[in-house]
């Protein structure tokens, strides 16, 4: 099975946020070559939300280039076989911690957004991560900066898309 493949049946499997899930599906279908980030009507991108729930806080990453508090992540690449392991290989390169797992059901949100030309939008699909007990961070090549927030700060210093993606995987706890 492709990546490509894979998308598809993920994206059908996901039960939640049926008009950009609709999206997302149709972008696939018409662009071959929709994961990749040479398409320049978009392209699907993977993350996770690095999560310590026995400490109740959330690892985010300061956007080297955006500048911006964001959970890990971002684009697919030829080795990776599902967008469960993108996520978790963006989310284990980025905030430096091996042994994360993925939170079970699949994806927790998607978030579609828009990036400057020529790629012109990231179909996002976002998990949640849950950290190894003793983890210890590590900041990557493409951050600024790389902190641990208690879950009520979230929502001082990232955007609505980290705070909605904290919030629904704190319901999926």
């Amino acid at each position: 099975m492709s990546l490509h493949e894979n998308a598809v049946l993920v994206l059908k499997e996901y039960a939640d946020q049926g008009e950009l899930r609709g999206l997302y599906l149709d972008h696939l279908a018409t662009h071959p070559d929709g994961m990749w980030k040479p398409c320049q009507a978009g392209h699907v991108t993977a993350s996770a939300l690095v999560i310590d729930p026995a400490r109740g806080r959330v690892l985010l990453t300061l956007h080297r280039k955006l500048r911006m508090w964001l959970q890990m992540g971002g684009h697919c690449e030829p080795g990776d076989a599902t967008l469960e392991e993108a996520a978790l290989r963006e989310a284990t390169e980025e905030s430096g911690i091996a042994g994360l797992t993925l939170l079970p059901g699949g994806p927790v949100r998607l978030d579609r957004h828009p990036i400057p030309a020529p790629c012109n939008w990231h179909l996002d699909v976002q998990y949640a991560a849950l950290v190894p007990e003793g983890a210890v961070e590590a900041i990557s090549d493409e951050s600024l900066d790389l902190r641990w927030f208690p879950y009520d700060e979230v929502g001082s210093v990232a955007d609505d898309s980290v705070v909605e993606l904290l919030r629904r995987t704190l319901a999926r706890l």
